[in-house]
């Protein structure tokens, strides 16, 4: 009688490649018995025991709800922590007052920070890897003929740039890309020459404004690490998928981990420094274009990322929409820290030390309690110009695409007042300046436009 996968598995042996060659083996020698179960315990794999999701592990709540809508959007940005903190890396964690879900339940909302030990979370730092903001300063230039030069000199919607559009690459950054085993991927550096200079698409923006402060004129851009990050982010969970299924198949899989200290740990962890390194790169060819294009003069240039993971020894904070105030997760500023809030209002600049509220993040804009098809249901039956002509009537605030986009206007966003009044109630951060709002661009709703759109028009679909 022929040996079968059942009866190894009703042995207590666990299924898996190595069963075809054991049982193969132990048919053709006709093994039985304690022959048996000594052949099979010699070449079994190993099956280590894997990590259970944990329970009681509390976090941070640095928001409270002041309407109706907010007490919803609150009670599902709590749900999906507690099913956050269930990851067994995982040891402290805070919301901020600009929470609000961002996926199925489990995943960390925008406005969300984990704490992993000797852990990165890919999932926990999403697709727009080292989404940031950069400010520049002008020494003696005029709001308008700021606004009017990034108009012309940066690039929204999808895709990169065309031939004769583009900038150059530092070629020392180019030179590490190719040397890391996560980003020698060719689509991903392909990416890395088109996508530089643009600035994608969403909440993404050009602002232009005035220091409350200071009273110069200041250029505000917003965007992430683009077409290269989207690519590292799914080669990084594609990495930490393998890992969860040997680990802890329990962790849900937006919350698989790449274990730090190993050589997959150190490659993803350099990385995320490159990327991080190239989207500091994107910000800065549109703020020194857009200084050349008017001959202007640079008094300050500044910037900080909300959307990444920070490293303080075996810890590894992971910041979802939430920028970091803590001297040790800011390796290149003064400690003065960005925070826009929406179109119409000012970008605010930060100054924190860190307590055991903030774990070192204070919010980084004013968040949503709608998504964005509810927020456009509510404004049925009112014309998009309408809707624009109202919300901006303060402002110079201009679509690239051409088309107006009513989820990204003020009025789909938070309270900016209800964010900065709880941001200060919980001792988040103190504010310093205000950038007082001129104009903006943002993409516009191009997807309007977008070819798949043309043709089911054209063919009456």
């Amino acid at each position: 009688m022929r040996i079968t996968g059942k009866d190894l598995i009703e042995m207590g042996f666990t299924s898996g490649p190595w069963f075809s060659e054991a049982l193969a083996f132990a048919n053709a020698n006709d093994l039985r018995g304690d022959a048996l179960r000594s052949y099979l315990d010699g070449v079994a794999p190993v099956v280590l025991p894997t990590i259970p999701l944990q329970t009681g592990v509390g976090y941070q709540v640095n928001i409270e709800a002041t309407c109706e809508a907010e007490v919803e959007n609150i009670e599902a940005v709590e749900a999906t922590m507690n099913a956050l903190m269930r990851t067994p890396t995982l040891i402290d964690g805070a919301i901020m007052p600009d929470a609000c879900p961002a996926g199925s339940k489990g995943t960390i909302p925008v406005g969300g920070v984990a704490v992993a030990r000797n852990a990165i979370h890919p999932g926990m730092h999403s697709a727009d890897i080292c989404c940031s903001v950069m400010v520049t300063e002008f020494a003696d230039s005029d709001p308008k003929t700021v606004l009017d030069a990034v108009h012309k000199v940066t690039h929204f919607g999808p895709g990169g740039r065309a031939n004769g559009q583009r900038f150059t690459l530092p070629p020392d950054l180019f030179d590490a890309f190719r040397e890391n085993p996560f980003l020698r991927d060719q689509k991903l550096q392909a990416a890395a020459i088109t996508n530089l200079g643009t600035q994608g698409d969403g909440n993404h923006f050009a602002y232009v404004g005035v220091s409350k402060a200071g009273g110069r004129t200041c250029l505000v851009t917003h965007h992430g690490s683009r077409g290269p990050g989207a690519i590292l982010y799914k080669l990084g969970m594609r990495v930490a998928e393998g890992y969860r299924q040997t680990l802890s198949p329990q962790t849900l899989k937006q919350n698989a981990w790449i274990p730090a200290d190993t050589q997959d740990g150190q490659d993803y962890w350099a990385a995320l420094q490159l990327i991080r390194e190239w989207t500091r790169v994107n910000h800065d060819v549109l703020h020194q274009s857009t200084l050349r294009a008017i001959d202007g003069k640079l008094h300050h240039r500044f910037w900080n990322e909300h959307n990444f993971v920070f490293r303080e020894g075996d810890l590894y904070f992971h910041a979802k929409g939430a920028t970091p105030i803590h001297d040790a997760f800011l390796p290149d500023t003064d400690g003065v820290q960005i925070v826009p809030l929406n179109m119409g209002e000012p970008v605010l600049l930060i100054r924190a030390t860190r307590n055991g509220r903030n774990i070192g993040f204070a919010p980084h804009g004013a968040g949503r309690n709608f998504s964005r098809t509810a927020h456009k249901r509510s404004l049925e039956g009112r014309a998009d110009a309408e809707v624009f002509a109202a919300e901006t009537a303060h402002i110079d605030a201009r679509f690239f695409c051409g088309r107006i986009d009513v989820s990204e206007l003020p009025s789909a966003y938070k309270s900016a007042a209800t964010v900065r009044a709880q941001m200060e109630a919980y001792d988040l951060a103190e504010v310093v300046d205000e950038i007082m709002p001129y104009g903006s661009i943002m993409a516009g709703d191009w997807e309007a436009d977008a070819p798949w759109r043309k043709r089911r028009r054209k063919d009456g679909r």
